[in-house]
């Protein structure tokens, strides 16, 4: 199968198993992190086929949605690309991306992913820009409303060191998920096309935060 047809596959494959996903994880996200992976390679000398496939199937199972089984998205992923044909050592690799990616693995005790490429870097990079900016603020909002939590409480003072389970098990109001993961995302950007992607966004959800708090204290 050519590359472009595993690609083509892929991309059928993710829609209907996203299709009744939750907004901000659903199709439209993985497409927004593919188009960003994409715009992101072109300056770097990356594998496009892992690039591509990784980005497609970063959150084809999100453990958050799954009882936090951090298990299921990898081995889908590996069942999915093996009935493609592709070689194991892209599958491998694939899979790697997608155990990885996740922000809240850099909360764990050494703060480093177990598993480190080019390509990891690229994904991981695609995926953090669609939690910034206008996109970011939306899906924040959009899942805190999914999971029926407060915009804000100013009595609710963010936690700036969480550990990866009191990540995973955290009820905070949204606005605090500004100061316990997407204002650190600009910082935390690997690719020199990631990082000035990041800075316009960063700045937009600051400029956010002053207008809300503005507007959540009666001020015109």
């Amino acid at each position: 199968m050519k590359e472009s047809e595993i690609i083509e596959k892929t991309i059928a494959f993710v829609k209907e198993t996203l299709k009744e996903a939750e907004g901000g994880h659903d199709w439209f996200h993985i497409q927004r992190v593919y188009l960003n992976s994409e715009q992101i390679a072109r300056g770097e000398d990356a594998d496009f086929l892992v690039v591509s496939l990784g980005a497609l199937l970063h959150d084809i199972a999100d453990a958050k949605f799954h009882h936090g089984d951090e298990t299921i998205g990898p081995k889908m992923a590996l069942e999915f690309l093996e009935s493609t044909g592709v070689d194991q050592k892209t599958i491998a690799h694939v899979v790697a991306i997608i155990k990885n990616i996740s922000f809240k693995n850099s909360l764990s005790k050494d703060g480093q992913p177990q598993f480190g490429s080019k390509e990891l870097q690229i994904v991981q990079d695609a995926d953090r820009l669609d939690a910034m900016g206008a996109i970011g603020i939306a899906r924040a909002f959009h899942y805190g409303g999914f999971k029926n939590r407060e915009l804000y409480n100013p009595d609710i003072a963010p936690n700036l060191n969480l550990t990866k389970e009191e990540y995973k098990k955290s009820k905070a109001p949204t606005l605090n998920h500004f100061y316990e993961k997407l204002l650190l995302l600009k910082d935390k950007m690997n690719t020199k096309t990631g990082k000035k992607m990041a800075e316009e966004r960063h700045t937009y959800m600051l400029n956010f935060l002053k207008q809300f708090y503005k507007e959540w204290n009666g001020s015109s």
